[in-house]
């Protein structure tokens, strides 16, 4: 999300620019450079993050029945490389990229969905991604990327209420039965938005996902609007 006008964006067909940060495929990995300065309180974040796909996939489904809005992984299996000068931070671990699309605004079709990913131990991905509109229908992607670039659909489990966090957003994720899951860290808590760290059972394994819950309803408020420029650069 940015409040920057159009004349702070630039792309071709390997790069993106962002006011002073940009996004470039280098043929190998993607290369984003970050510069930017956070508010209410300035501290700045400068540095650079590359994303090395271990497969890249072609793959991409409508999220809702209109089928205005789709998602596909581009890379389910990779490794990051964060470097960061300010602050002073650098890690390595797996990475995960994913592209979200739509030709109407995400408020219109959707109510709610849980999303989560896992790295398995056979070296495939599995994700989830549990979406009610706002009709009353729901939908459930069910999928594991393999390291060989094929695409398995399983069957899930059933969904299981989390705890909620601060914003008191619910969230839920699909474990196995016999295995009840848990949240180990909240990583993001906002009035519509939470991304965890969660511990739960997914075809038969023992796995750590990464998992969001994402609320329209709440995002549409008058009051959450209000608040996002104090999370985002507003800018002509």
């Amino acid at each position: 999300m940015t409040e920057r006008g159009r004349q702070h964006l630039t792309r071709s067909q390997t790069a993106f620019s962002l006011g002073p940060s940009s996004l470039r495929w280098t043929g190998t990995c993607l290369e984003i450079d970050i510069d930017e300065w956070s508010v209410p309180l300035l501290k700045r974040t400068k540095g650079k993050v590359r994303i090395f796909p271990h497969q890249l996939f072609n793959f991409s489904t409508p999220l809702d029945a209109a089928q205005q809005h789709h998602w596909g992984p581009l890379a389910p299996l990779g490794r990051v490389e964060v470097s960061l000068s300010a602050p002073a931070l650098s890690w390595k671990g797996h990475a995960y990229l994913d592209s979200n699309e739509g030709q109407t605004p995400i408020i219109g079709p959707f109510q709610e969905w849980d999303w989560s990913r896992a790295n398995m131990a056979d070296g495939s991905v599995a994700v989830l991604y549990d979406i009610r509109e706002r009709s009353g229908r729901e939908h459930l992607l069910a999928l594991r990327f393999r390291p060989d670039g094929q695409i398995e659909p399983f069957e899930a489990p059933s969904r299981q209420a989390l705890p909620k966090a601060l914003w008191r957003v619910g969230r839920s994720i699909r474990t196995d039965h016999q295995q009840p899951a848990r949240v180990l860290k909240t990583l993001e808590d906002t009035p519509f938005y939470v991304r965890s760290m969660l511990q739960s059972g997914l075809l038969g394994e023992s796995v750590v996902s990464m998992h969001e819950t994402l609320n329209l309803p709440r995002l549409d408020r008058a009051s959450t609007r209000l608040m996002l420029p104090w999370k985002m650069p507003r800018l002509a």
